[in-house]
């Protein structure tokens, strides 16, 4: 019988299961409420706009032919030169030479680090680092750094910069221009992750790195900065829809990545993101952001009331996701198993959002990330009080 283990390539040893997948097996079963998984809402996608594109395009016999046909490996054009003119709008002339689509913005994170990471070489993520990230980057065994320790041999480095996952934060101004002045000091190139920036509450949002960066160094061409954004959140994700933006030799290289890779998106899908697109999203947008809003806005009133003193938690002013910190010494992932089982609350530990070929930090061993984007806003205070209430009992007897 064939050893399959000794068959398999070294870096699949780093390469283990996301706990938040995990979690999603979970979806449907009776009783338990989702804090964990922070999925976007299906309820929320535009049906009829997809079923009114689906329509037009597959009721036009020159365009049905041209969505059931291979797309270019860099993308429908009219979607990537849209792209381009909402990067431009943005303050970061684009042209189409700039944008590559990807099948979703997870394969863009693999195919950057497929093109810089070769076994050892360090990249910097910021730690807790969203765990698909971290997935696609162990892949080719890199060297995790911690985002602001000193190094200058950093292949790249990775940052979200509104709503992080997990902790739902947005960086700094200043934070943003201290990364910008390192990365072209170094000549390091920055992977900005965008993927929640359409989803604001409330607060004055500000210029995402890649348009600063931009204007700071002469242009797109000029900037160590790359783009990665999705329309997974704000139209669905099963169309797979995301893009790469950077400098166009970049971008060459990436797209023969992807030749290797798949060939191509599915036009089809492209052709009804962009009928959805152009047929306008504000409406749309408005709604969605007021839906998560509510449940926002229910999961933090209901932290407040229910958990005990000691716990720390973000107040997120976009995104989808809430980060709570126990005191030190308390064992987040013991406590994920515990409120699963005997509140029936899906949550996820802190530990996923790290890498696992580094020592734990203490941050990420005693917090947990709570999501409301799958719950409704009755939902949110009822899991939050079911996950308050084990929380006093842990906290007021830790053994």
């Amino acid at each position: 019988m064939i050893d399959w283990n000794g068959r398999y390539a070294s870096r699949m040893k780093n390469v283990v299961a996301s706990d938040i997948r995990e979690k999603m097996k979970l979806l449907g079963q009776r009783n338990i409420i989702h804090l964990g998984g922070g999925l976007p809402d299906p309820a929320l996608f535009p049906e009829a706009a997809l079923a009114d594109a689906a329509s037009a395009i597959l009721n036009d016999s020159a365009r049905a032919r041209q969505a059931l046909s291979y797309a270019p490996s860099e993308g429908h054009a009219p979607l990537r030169q849209w792209v381009a003119d909402y990067q431009t709008r943005r303050g970061a002339a684009c042209s189409i030479d700039n944008v590559m689509i990807t099948n979703g913005s997870q394969q863009g994170l693999d195919f950057v680090a497929r093109l810089f990471l070769a076994p050892g070489d360090p990249v910097m993520v910021e730690i807790p680092a969203f765990v698909g990230a971290l997935r696609a980057f162990d892949a080719y065994e890199p060297r995790y750094v911690p985002l602001g320790r000193d190094t200058g041999d950093a292949k790249f480095a990775y940052v979200g910069t509104e709503f992080c996952n997990p902790t739902g934060l947005s960086m700094t101004a200043e934070h943003r221009q201290s990364l910008i002045d390192v990365a072209r000091e170094r000549g390091m190139p920055v992977l900005e992750d965008g993927c929640y920036e359409q989803l604001r509450y409330e607060g004055e949002s500000l210029p995402p790195l890649f348009v600063t960066a931009a204007q700071q160094c002469g242009g797109v061409e000029q900037s160590p900065f790359l783009h990665a954004g999705s329309f997974s959140k704000i139209i669905a994700p099963s169309l797979r829809i995301g893009w790469l933006a950077g400098p166009a030799e970049v971008i060459r290289k990436l797209v023969l990545i992807k030749q290797a890779a798949d060939l191509a998106t599915s036009a089809l899908n492209q052709m009804l993101a962009l009928e959805v697109l152009e047929g306008g999203l504000d409406e749309h947008l408005a709604m969605v952001r007021q839906a998560y809003r509510e449940r926002r806005d229910s999961m933090l009133a209901a932290l407040s009331r229910h958990m005990p003193a000691g716990v720390e938690w973000t107040s997120p002013e976009g995104g989808l996701y809430v980060w709570v910190t126990f005191p030190e010494g308390f064992d987040a992932a013991a406590f994920a198993e515990r409120v699963l089982l005997e509140r029936e609350v899906s949550v996820v530990a802190g530990q996923a959002f790290h890498p696992q070929t580094n020592p734990i930090d203490p941050g990420c061993a005693r917090s947990i990330r709570l999501s409301f984007s799958m719950i409704d806003a009755e939902q949110a205070a009822e899991g939050v009080a079911r996950f308050g209430e084990l929380a006093r009992l842990c906290l007021a007897a830790p053994n």
